[in-house]
C-alpha cells in the first residue's frame, strides 16, 4: 500500500504541476453545463419582425399589439414597402413581416372580413414553425375578440360569430421547412471551422515537437512570413472541403444554391482566415499537440451552441446573444444560409462580412505577435 499510495501521490503531483489540464478538468464540465442549460433552448422569442402599416389607424395598433404582447414577435423595423420587407428578411435582419391594408380600421369597424399578411423567413425551421403557428392563432384570437365586442354593442346574438380578420401568411424560401436547408448550410460552417482551427492548432508545436523549431529560427524568415506560410495550405486544403461539402450537400441531400457560387467561395475563404488564425494563435501558447486540442475545446463548444447552428440565437439570453456576437460561425452561418437558401446579394450582407474581416485582421495579428522565434 506504501507503494501505491506514493504512486498516486506522485500522480497528484504532475496534475498540480500542470494548471493548464488540472483547470480543462475542472473548467469544462462547469462550462458545458452552463452552456447546455442555457442554450438547449428551442422557446423562440423576440423575433425579429418589420411592420407595414399602411393602415396606421387605432385598430392597426390593436393588432400589432397583440402580436407584441405574445412576446414572440419583436417590432424592430418600420417600414414603407413590402420591397423593404423582403429586403429586411433576405438579409436576415428580420425574420417575419407583418403587413396591415390601407382601410384596415373602417373595414373591421363595418363588420367586413379584411386580409393581413404575415411573411415569415422560411430558412430556419425551428423560427418559422413558431413564428407560422403564432400567427396564425393570433389572428383567429384578435378577430373573434373583435367580432365578439361587435356583437355584444349591437345586442347581437354571438353565437357562431365569424372573424373578420383573416392572416394569410406566406412562409419564403422554403415553404416546406424542411430542416436540410437549414442543417446542410450550417454544417458547411462548423465542419470548416473544426477542421481548420484543428489542424492549425498543433502547427507550431509539431514544429516544437520535431525539434524543426531550431531551423526555423536561425532562419530570416519573418513572423508574418511564417504565418502566412502556414495559413496557405490549410486554406486551399479548406476550399477544397468547401467544394466536396457543396456538392454533397446538392446532390445528396437536394439543397439548391440559389445565391453566386463564386461569392460564397469567396466568402468562405474570408470565413477560413479568423479560424486558421485562431489556430495559430493557440499554437503559440500550447506546449503538446494534446494541449493544443485540449485548448481548442472550450472554443468549439460555445461555437457550436451559441453561434445559431443547433439552437436560434433569438432563443438564446440576452447575455449569451452578447458572447455569440463575439464569434465568428455565427456571422458567417448568416452568410452561407442567405446564399444558399435564399440567393442573397453581397450588399445585403456586408454587415457580417465587415465582422470577419475585423476578426481577421485582429487575431491574425496577435497570433503574429505572440509568437516568438525562440525555444521559450
Amino acid at each position: 500500500m506504501r507503494r501505491l499510495f506514493a504512486l498516486m501521490r506522485k500522480e497528484f503531483t504532475h496534475m498540480k504541476r500542470d494548471p493548464r489540464t488540472l483547470m480543462a478538468v475542472f473548467f469544462m464540465p462547469i462550462l458545458q453545463l452552463l452552456l447546455l442549460g442555457y442554450a438547449t433552448n428551442t422557446d423562440v422569442k423576440n423575433v425579429p419582425t418589420a411592420v407595414y402599416d399602411q393602415d396606421n389607424s387605432q385598430a392597426s395598433r390593436a393588432l400589432l399589439e397583440a402580436y407584441r404582447q405574445t412576446g414572440y414577435f419583436q417590432m424592430d423595423y418600420i417600414v414603407h414597402s413590402d420591397d423593404d420587407i423582403n429586403t429586411l428578411i433576405a438579409a436576415g435582419q428580420a425574420r417575419a413581416g407583418i403587413i396591415i391594408p390601407p382601410g384596415y380600421g373602417t373595414e373591421i369597424a363595418a363588420g367586413r372580413r379584411v386580409e393581413v399578411a404575415v411573411l415569415i423567413d422560411g430558412s430556419d425551421p425551428t423560427i418559422a414553425g413558431t413564428a407560422l403557428s403564432t400567427a396564425t392563432l393570433v389572428g383567429q384570437a384578435h378577430g373573434a375578440a373583435l367580432r365578439l365586442q361587435q356583437l355584444a354593442a349591437r345586442g347581437a346574438s354571438t353565437a357562431g360569430a365569424a372573424s373578420p380578420l383573416d392572416v394569410r401568411t406566406r412562409v419564403l424560401y422554403n415553404p416546406d421547412m424542411q430542416s436540410s436547408y437549414n442543417m446542410i448550410p450550417g454544417l458547411i460552417a462548423m465542419i470548416l471551422m473544426q477542421t481548420t482551427t484543428t489542424l492549425t492548432s498543433a502547427a507550431i508545436v509539431k514544429e516544437r515537437e520535431r525539434g524543426t523549431i531550431e531551423q526555423l529560427i536561425v532562419t530570416p524568415v519573418r513572423n508574418w512570413e511564417l504565418m502566412v506560410a502556414k495559413i496557405t495550405p490549410y486554406v486551399l486544403v479548406a476550399m477544397v472541403d468547401v467544394l466536396i461539402i457543396l456538392a454533397a450537400g446538392t446532390f445528396w441531400f437536394h439543397v439548391p444554391i440559389r445565391g453566386n457560387l463564386a461569392l460564397l467561395i469567396a466568402l468562405t475563404g474570408l470565413f477560413l482566415l479568423p479560424n486558421l488564425g485562431l489556430g495559430l494563435l493557440i499554437s503559440t501558447v500550447a506546449k503538446t499537440q494534446q494541449e493544443s486540442q485540449m485548448m481548442a475545446m472550450p472554443i468549439m463548444l460555445p461555437s457550436m451552441l451559441l453561434s445559431g447552428y443547433i439552437f436560434p440565437v433569438a432563443a438564446l439570453p440576452a447575455a449569451l446573444q452578447f458572447v455569440s456576437s463575439f464569434m465568428p460561425l455565427t456571422y458567417f452561418l448568416v452568410i452561407v444560409r442567405s446564399i444558399v437558401v435564399k440567393g442573397t446579394v453581397l450588399q445585403l450582407l456586408m454587415p457580417q462580412v465587415i465582422a470577419l474581416v475585423v476578426f481577421s485582421i485582429v487575431i491574425i495579428g496577435i497570433a503574429i505577435a505572440r509568437f516568438k522565434k525562440s525555444l521559450d
